[in-house]
């Protein structure tokens, strides 16, 4: 069957060479994320798994390595080519000559690169004829075939001699050619013959260096006989698996051929390198000549002649047999010239002239060259294309006078004629042919003639052309908005510099060259201002005293900037000749800020030099240095790719500013790094750290490398200034909390370790640590002996029990039964699986594991090592060892057939995996499922009396009664109102975290525990605890705060947290990242503003939220009047808050442990509420509080005077939900009635009471107030209510709500006040270098007079702004953009919790999620004119709702990692309850189920009618009536089977 012909470009048909004939393939490319010519088929192959015919030799297919091309891309071939591998490199030839010090010795090895010339039509081969001495061959392939052809032979090539081989090519010259036919696998295989030929080099043992000579030749073995393989000689057995892999290369729809394969059983093979299976006789090893390359290539393409019918040789002649004039071409396509040649007329100057090629450039054999052509040339015009030329005569002419003018033929050979190509276009030809010959044929030719065009097109761009990856441009946003119009950076791409390379002034020598020459410039306009201050040339007389002032402050960058504008302005109005002089270097006024910006390339050592150069100087030059490698690729990162780090060797030099910075760390850092690196009179360098795997990478994935990095000390924060100690201060300031062991070495040489360790003493434990995976190891093996040590003087046979739990559920059951195996007589262990040392389990007798199922049927954290261990291994023999497994899981979390697999997956493959390792079940596995009676009880309470039976201690008398497992309302009724342990928990300096107890507590006092999980694996892996931390929420009733309380949050949230605010759904404001160091001080902060945190979280009432109602302020003050009175009424009294937090340290009086002081709680009593109590306020036509969700939602009736009247009343809502768990729903509230404004209060603390009293404390899940109701009648527990209230509630009076969003921009009150609100998406308050966010708010709570009112949405009023600050504001606004408000009507109405990192709940991101999701949305709603319409969509990461997802017209509820619950039908005025639509669905189907949904409404939709109620109508979600029946007529519905 006849093979497709679709090969088009040679690119393509190198890289399916390349690809078939290699191990490792290294694809330079313009960006990680920007393809080369190479790279997108290689992908391809890649992608697909396609088979290789060299890889598949160890049953695997080639890897194919991306490396940008200016990150020293040559590097990353020592480490495969040492470990014995075949190595090939495609790339564009712009790499070549920066990498000369690595092609000298990289030539003794059998590399092959591929390098397609730049400047596609105007191809340069100076950066071929430059390194033509490497040592390397060459071979040059002029056509589509040819390139197809001798990639073949330069692979073939390498491997018999050993030696590197440079296949370069021009791929203009093949442009017009026609397709042709995919590689024939049988030829290549039998070309590349395996078995037969010389093999790789040994791999090599040992250390290896990059540049010192290591004394490696490529050798070869003499033999008396070396016949090459033939069409009948035998290549191997057939492999049909491989051959239809090797298809696979192929589009799918293509014919492949199917032969035989060449399996090699070894990598290195002592036969001569071109014969095929040969006795040697007398062999005798010695280095590889010219000779021995020129006899392998001919022999390649004799066999290739034998296959294809195309014959190549070392040069190639064509023309006459008795021409007597020739033309040499090396850099122009010989195709136009050979066509133009052949069609000449008999009287054209060129007819009859025969033309010469070389295939094989180097080695330059001479004899092939005489060989090739006719013995009747008498003149041979030599044309040669070097662009960049650097002697009078061309490397080619030299080359071929070296052969004319050396022996024998010296008398008589050909005269040569020298002429140098430019860009000749197809058109000219002819007349070029014309030129060459008139001039060769004369008396007198000119020698070096000119022929064609010098001046490159300006078409003619390399493939591989400089551009600031896109997540860079960051820092430059940031020196932008900290430096302006001061800024210059001197080697800024694509400036203007007239004939100098992109590359070359993107280089730190061209930018330090060009920085010293602008100081030089501006030196001398500072001398001639200081001349012109004395001159009498001036039309005016104030030019001169401003210009004085200046020349005596011009070294001063404020003082001389400041002056600039003023001295400017008096020159422009002077008129003279001499001011227009000055003015025509106005710039050079401004004392610039000037910098050199540079990637990490400049930390390789090729690129190191100029960086030297600068730091050498001691001139006051600013370097801002990029280092993009992600802290994940680390470990994996080749060795051989070896970095500088340029801050720790610019600290070594000891004259220049050095930072090290991370904009998704710490933004505030990098500011002041910047400036103070502007500041230091000297070399700076900022070292700044922006993780990408591809230039486009999102944010999020960028910002978790960044916190991985710099929490683990693998890219440490921090500030050197060398000068510092001349005042007194540490040279060294550290910003982070560890260091790397480089810099903890260079820092411990000049005693600054001890001095960094006494000024952070909490920062001393981690400045000492080492790390490394060995800690990990060490920390198992010492645990695990110690406890064996423990067990040895038991009786009883032991009992290993291991566990891998995420919420805790598992760990529960594994503790439990190493207790009661215990109390039966067995030596018991439990650990995580992660903390135990798997080489220990064949020696276990009894070895029990429960597992639960974490995200798609994964692991969950503590147990993924170990099973990727237990998996991956081969030799472990579990032959001895008994064993059983128990796995918790939901057969219902995944609904879909197809998605079955994941129930209890981990626990089933585990249980299969140590049976087939040879392990013997004692009982068959359990399995625990939450959808059971009593959930994963049902299944254990089964199988645990199975594994003592079949450990033979079933029968044992007289166990002991277990103590009841000690529940949240134990440890509040044990806490001596709300003290517990805490005291001594945050004194405990050795952990960052408190106790399980504790933990619960604190909630109470408005902060919880929690840990970066972001960074729970790495931490793991180097042996350390979780990043623990701690979130606070203040208590901040209606939302309302000063801006002297706005600064201090702000201030905390710098000082104490992770730099940044979250403004929450209620209403408040939210710390992260706050240390247990720091937790009292922070605490301490707030009270300062008058705020607190107490009961903002736990089970108490929380905050009392209100709406912000901008535009009538008056009957706002009277509603927020009574949110504020709620929120007192129902204040805990414990003092154990201040107590703990607010007491100084030597206050004596205070005991909290112990029983001398003695509590009174009126309201909750020693155990407060079965869970936490919410209340808000919405005021009509705003339901922007979502009033129907929480346990009570007051809404606000204006009386006919126009004053507050009082509250309808609701009771019941609540938002929490298990997933699957039927028995858990959300709830709207129910309508009570009416309540007068001056007893709503009391309304609030009845209701409160009656679900203290009633409410179920043995189940937390059902112990929220809209079970007690559902449980009770909500007319029974309304009259409960009102007994003890003594009246009746009235009838609620009418209302109507309009929306439950927020109203953006600027608005007016009724008194003529002014309100803007801004849109802060899902409430992050921060600094990023596209938008400096907290820092304009923080300048406009400097100047505002007004309030800061936070909205139930997550947004943010500012308040009250007069007529007379009004132009202020706006100034202000617009400087740092936050009054844009100009975004789609589905962003501004959407919400999203935290989530992800800091959550420890979430099962999925969201609010670093959600804003990506709707970006791929807002395409569909512009094209159907949805732009601007408001359609409420929320996203929580777990179903707990804390965004209020039930009440959305479009929600997503995290399942599992990049999994969602799909949710639609909520109301839009927030009044009625979603359903679910979708189960576990990933972003591709949200997206293919949202962009028709969307284009449906906007064709489909009746006048008025919003998202929630569209989506019912048409049917495609059935209402939710009622909380009861959320689980009903769902749309999907979920399977009872596995």
């Amino acid at each position: 069957m006849a093979t497709p012909t679709s090969i088009s470009t040679p690119e393509e048909a190198v890289a399916r060479v390349a690809y078939l004939s290699s191990d490792v393939i290294i694809s330079v490319q313009p960006g990680l994320g920007i393809d080369s010519n190479f790279s997108r088929h290689l992908k391809s192959f890649s992608r697909r798994r396609a088979a290789g015919i060299v890889a598949h030799r160890d049953r695997s297919v080639p890897e194919v390595r991306a490396v940008r091309h200016n990150a020293d891309p040559l590097l990353s071939v020592f480490e495969p080519l040492y470990a014995g591998k075949s190595v090939s490199v495609t790339t564009s030839s712009s790499i070549l000559l920066s990498s000369v010090p690595h092609l000298y010795k990289l030539a003794q090895y059998p590399l092959v690169i591929h390098a397609s010339l730049d400047s596609s039509q105007y191809p340069d081969y100076s950066e071929i004829t430059s390194i033509r001495q490497s040592g390397f061959t060459f071979l040059q392939s002029e056509s589509l075939i040819e390139a197809q052809d001798l990639a073949l032979t330069a692979h073939a090539l390498a491997a018999k001699s050993g030696k590197g081989v440079i296949h370069f090519f021009a791929p203009a010259h093949s442009a017009n050619d026609q397709p042709i036919a995919y590689e024939d696998s049988a030829i290549v295989r039998k070309i590349l013959n395996w078995n037969a030929g010389r093999g790789l080099h040994v791999p090599r043992k040992g250390g290896s260096t990059l540049y010192a000579d290591e004394g490696q030749t490529a050798t070869i073995i003499d033999t008396e006989q070396a016949p090459l393989a033939t069409n009948g000689d035998k290549v191997g057995s057939p492999d049909p698996a491989l051959d239809k892999r090797i298809e696979s290369l192929s589009p799918p729809n293509a014919d492949g051929s199917s032969v035989g394969s060449s399996r090699r059983d070894s990598s290195i093979d002592s036969g001569l390198a071109s014969s095929v299976a040969t006795s040697v006789d007398s062999a005798t090893l010695r280095p590889v000549s010219s000779e021995d390359i020129y006899n392998i290539v001919s022999n390649i393409w004799a066999l290739l002649k034998t296959e294809t019918g195309r014959d190549y040789s070392a040069f190639e002649y064509s023309g006459p047999s008795n021409a007597e004039h020739a033309i040499f071409l090396f850099g122009v396509d010989p195709g136009s010239f050979g066509h133009v040649i052949d069609a000449a007329d008999p009287s054209e100057t060129y007819a009859q002239t025969g033309m010469i090629t070389a295939r094989l450039y180097r080695p330059w054999i001479g004899s092939c060259f005489l060989d090739a052509m006719p013995n009747t040339i008498k003149k041979i015009a030599v044309l040669e294309r070097v662009q960049r030329k650097t002697t009078k005569w061309g490397p080619v002419l030299l080359d071929i006078l070296s052969i004319l003018k050396s022996g024998t033929l010296a008398s008589n050979s050909p005269s040569i004629v020298a002429y140098q190509l430019g860009f000749i276009a197809p058109a000219t030809v002819k007349q070029a042919l014309r030129g060459v010959l008139q001039n060769l044929k004369s008396s007198s030719p000119i020698q070096n003639l000119v022929v064609g065009n010098a001046v490159v097109p300006s078409i003619m761009d390399s493939e591989y052309s400089l551009d600031q990856p896109k997540v860079e441009t960051a820092y430059m946003k940031i020196l932008n908005q900290v430096f302006g119009d001061q800024l210059y950076v001197a080697n800024a791409l694509h400036s203007a510099n007239a004939g100098i390379s992109s590359k070359i002034s993107a280089s730190p020598e061209f930018g330090f060259g060009s920085l010293i020459a602008r100081t030089e410039r501006r030196q001398e306009f500072i001398d001639q201002v200081r001349e012109a201050a004395k001159s009498r040339e001036f039309v005016t007389d104030s030019p001169q005293s401003w210009l004085s002032n200046w020349s005596l402050s011009a070294n001063d960058p404020s003082k001389s900037n400041a002056l600039a504008p003023e001295v400017i302005a008096r020159l422009s109005t002077d008129g003279s000749r001499l001011a227009s002089a000055l003015l025509s270097n106005k710039h050079f006024f401004n004392k610039e800020s000037q910098w050199l910006i540079g990637s990490d390339a400049w930390a390789y050592d090729l690129g190191n030099s100029g960086v030297h150069h600068v730091i050498a100087s001691g001139q006051n030059v600013n370097m801002l240095i990029i280092e993009s490698q992600p802290f994940s690729e680390r470990a994996a990162a080749d060795a051989t790719r070896r970095k500088k780090d340029i801050g720790l060797y610019a600290m070594n030099y000891g004259n220049a500013y050095v930072a090290s910075v991370a904009v998704y760390s710490s933004y505030t850092q990098v500011l002041q790094a910047m400036v103070e690196a502007d500041r230091f009179d000297g070399p700076s360098v900022v070292v700044a750290y922006l993780p990408y795997n591809q230039e486009n990478d999102s944010a999020l994935t960028v910002l978790q490398e960044t916190k991985k990095a710099v929490d683990l000390g693998y890219w440490p924060l921090y500030r050197w200034n060398p000068r510092n100690e001349e005042s007194g201060e540490a040279n060294f300031t550290l910003d982070s909390e560890r260091i790397k062991n480089e810099l903890q070495e260079f820092l411990r040489r000049d005693n600054h370790l001890s001095q960094l360790a006494r000024r952070y003493p909490k920062f001393a434990a981690n400045l000492s640590e080492s790390y490394g995976s060995e800690v990990r190891t060490l920390q198992k093996r010492k645990a695990k002996d110690a406890y064996d040590k423990l067990l040895e003087g038991l009786y009883g046979a032991p009992m290993t029990v291991l566990f891998a739990s995420d919420n805790g559920n598992a760990e529960t059951l594994a503790k439990r039964l190493g207790n009661r195996g215990k109390a039966r007589g067995l030596k018991t262990t439990v650990m995580a699986m992660d903390d135990y040392p798997l080489e220990d389990a064949s020696n276990e007798e009894n070895l029990v594991l429960f597992t639960s199922t974490a995200g798609q049927g994964e692991f969950p954290q503590n147990g993924r090592s170990f099973w990727e261990s237990v998996k991956a291994s081969t030799d472990l023999d579990l032959s001895a060892v008994n064993y059983s497994v128990f796995a918790l899981g939901d057969s219902h979390y995944w609904p879909r057939k197809e998605d079955k697999i994941y129930y209890n997956k981990p626990g089933k493959d585990l249980d299969a995996r140590i049976a087939v390792l040879g392990g013997r079940r004692l009982t068959d596995i359990g399995l625990g499922d939450d959808q059971d009676p009593d959930a994963y009880q049902t299944g254990y309470a089964q199988w645990e009396p199975q594994l003592w039976k079949a450990l033979g201690v079933d029968n044992v008398e007289g166990l002991p009664d277990e103590p009841p497992p000690i529940t949240n309302e134990d440890i509040k009724i044990e806490s001596n109102y709300l003290r517990g342990t805490i005291d001594e928990g945050l004194r405990d300096v050795t952990t960052g975290a408190i106790s399980a107890s504790d933990q619960q507590l604190t909630k109470f006092h408005g902060t919880y525990m929690q840990d970066d999980r972001d960074l729970r694996d790495e931490r793991k892996a180097q042996g350390l605890e979780p990043a623990y931390s701690f979130m606070i929420r203040c208590r901040l009733p209606g939302g309302v705060a000063t801006p002297s309380q706005w600064l201090q949050m702000d201030s905390i949230s710098t000082s104490f947290g992770n730099e940044t605010m979250k403004l929450t759904t209620r209403q408040t404001f939210q710390f992260h990242g706050v240390v247990k160091g720091k937790l009292r001080s922070a605490m301490r902060g707030i009270n300062k503003s008058l705020m607190t945190t107490i009961a903002a979280c736990g089970d108490v009432n929380r905050n009392v939220m209100c709406s912000s109602l901008p535009e009538k302020s008056q009957f706002h003050r009277e509603v927020h009047a009574v949110s504020q009175r709620i929120s007192d009424h129902l204040l805990p009294s414990t003092t154990a808050y201040h107590e703990i937090w607010l007491k100084d340290e030597d206050d004596k009086k205070t005991q909290v442990a112990g029983d001398a002081i003695v509590d009174n709680e009126p309201l909750y009593g020693p155990t407060y509420l079965p869970r936490k109590f919410k209340i808000t306020i919405a005021i009509p036509p705003h339901n922007d509080t979502d009033v129907y969700a929480h346990d009570v939602g007051l809404i606000a009736i204006k009386g006919q005077n126009g004053h507050l009247e009082g509250f309808n009343v609701l009771a019941g809502g609540g938002m929490g939900v298990t997933h699957n768990n039927k028995k858990t729903y959300p709830r709207t509230g129910s309508m009570f009635g009416f309540v007068p404004a001056d007893k709503v209060h009391l309304a609030c603390e009845k209701i409160m009471l009656v679900q203290r009293d009633h409410g179920d404390r043995k189940n937390r899940k059902h112990a929220r107030l809209k079970y007690t109701m559902d449980d009770m009648g909500a007319e029974i527990y309304k009259g409960k209510v009102e007994e003890i209230l003594g009246f009746d509630f009235d009838h609620p009076r009418s209302f109507h709500f309009d929306s439950n969003i927020d109203t953006f921009g600027w608005q007016k009150d009724e008194h003529g006040s002014n309100h803007f609100t801004f849109f802060i998406e899902n409430g992050r308050v921060e600094d990023t270098a596209e938008f400096p966010m907290k820092t304009g708010l923080r300048e406009l709570a400097k100047m505002h007079k007004g309030e800061f009112r936070l909205t139930g949405n997550q947004h943010l009023i500012l308040s009250n702004v007069s007529n007379a600050d009004i132009a202020t504001v706006k100034d202000l606004l617009a400087k740092y953009k936050l009054d844009n408000v100009r975004f789609s009507g589905l962003r501004l109405s959407s919400s999203a919790c935290v989530a992800f990192p800091t959550c420890g709940l979430a099962m999925a991101e969201s609010e670093r999620y959600l804003p990506e999701l709707i970006t791929k949305l807002e395409d569909t709603l512009e094209q159907n004119g949805l732009g601007h319409d408001s359609i409420v969509m929320r996203m929580t990461g777990c179903p707990n709702g804390c965004a209020r997802p039930w009440l959305a017209e479009v929600a997503f509820v995290g399942k599992a990692y990049g999994a969602y619950n799909m949710y639609l039908g909520g109301g839009y005025h927030g009044q009625r309850l979603n359903k679910l639509y979708r189960s576990s669905i990933q972003e591709e189907e949200i997206l293919s189920i949202m962009k028709p949904l969307l284009k449906r409404y906007a064709l489909e939709r009746e006048e008025g009618e919003r998202f929630g109620d569209f989506v019912i109508r048409i049917g495609m979600i059935k209402p939710t009536t009622e909380g009861k029946t959320f689980h009903d007529d769902v749309a999907e519905e979920e399977s009872d089977g596995e």
